[in-house]
């Protein structure tokens, strides 16, 4: 049996990825027992704070943990600060992709006994990175599945005739590029309902991506992004920009798009994947991907580093 701490894996409170809360509870499921602190403070002042409240807490709790797992660079360098309880650290994507984040990720990458980059596009970045392993967050497969567009489009109150686009994020949030998306949309020439991805639940966005034509992704920088996984659960065709892992994800896949980042580029995909008209076989592309696979190997890498403490293993 193995305990874990895990770090920005709560979903109550405050905001948090849902899918690092999944993968927790796909480790669950193979036996791990999880607790959760949660890293709220942010700058120098606030990540110090931090530093301390994780200290007092683990003291608290004797040290029982056999694992801290952290999910971002800044994350792992506060789980660091201790020494007494090893640590994984995942990086997502802005925490490698920016030069400044970067730099305070450093620390982390250079001490942690295992570092899991979600993409091999994100390694890259880095390279020299010791006791690396690439594994992607996984997806839900049994929560995001194929369903028929006219019934998730009269479920949520969507015209059946409207040509409608999801797109991939909140536009207030800078990298993910809202200003190229409109453009693009308005010159396709065509009548298209643009609807951002915020503020939806699980089931809703899973009902969104069913009854929309195609998800846009136009991004400035990802690491590996969720969305274009669970869009290909759903069969979805895609339109994205060229970050993080996506070519590789979507490659082959018929209606699935690779866009530079030109908006007359990006309209010639969007009308592409409009005339394809279909769903995709983008499902069966991502088994590899279901959640119950990643959390395996998430907890190969737990037993290794257990295996190694223990002295039964020097790899």
């Amino acid at each position: 049996m193995c305990r874990e701490v895990s770090h920005n894996a709560k979903r109550h409170n405050y905001s948090v990825a849902e899918f690092v809360y999944e993968q927790n509870q796909h480790l669950a499921k193979l036996n791990v027992e999880i607790d959760f602190f949660l890293v709220k403070g942010g700058g120098l002042f606030g990540y110090l704070n931090e530093i301390k409240k994780l200290k007092i807490y683990l003291s608290s709790v004797g040290y029982k943990y056999d694992v801290i797992h952290a999910h971002g660079g800044h994350i792992g360098a506060i789980a660091n600060f201790q020494r007494r309880i090893p640590v994984v650290t995942t990086y997502h994507g802005s925490d490698i992709n920016y030069f400044s984040n970067r730099l305070i990720s450093i620390s982390s990458l250079l001490i942690s006994n295992q570092n899991i980059f979600v993409s091999k596009n994100l390694f890259n970045k880095v390279r020299w990175s010791p006791k690396t392993n690439i594994v992607p967050c996984g997806v839900d497969l049994e929560l995001f599945v194929p369903l028929e567009k006219v019934t998730c489009r009269q479920e949520l109150g969507l015209n059946l005739e409207d040509k409608i686009v999801l797109f991939a994020g909140n536009r207030e949030i800078k990298i993910k590029n809202f200003e190229l998306a409109e453009s693009a949309v308005k010159l396709t020439g065509k009548n298209i309902r643009l609807i951002e991805l915020k503020d939806f639940n699980r089931n809703k966005i899973n009902l969104l991506l069913n009854a929309a034509d195609l998800l846009l992704l136009t991004s400035i920088s990802e690491g590996s992004p969720q969305i274009i996984k669970e869009a290909m659960a759903c069969n979805c065709p895609i339109v994205a920009t060229d970050v993080g892992d996506i070519k590789e994800i979507i490659s082959g896949i018929e209606g699935c798009y690779i866009s530079g980042f030109n908006d007359e580029e990006v309209a010639r995909n969007i009308n592409l994947a409009l005339q394809f008209n279909l769903r995709t076989a983008g499902r069966d592309a991502i088994k590899s991907l279901d959640n119950r696979y990643i959390a395996k190997q998430v907890f190969e890498i737990y037993t290794r580093i257990l295996n190694i403490k223990s002295g039964k293993s020097s790899l």
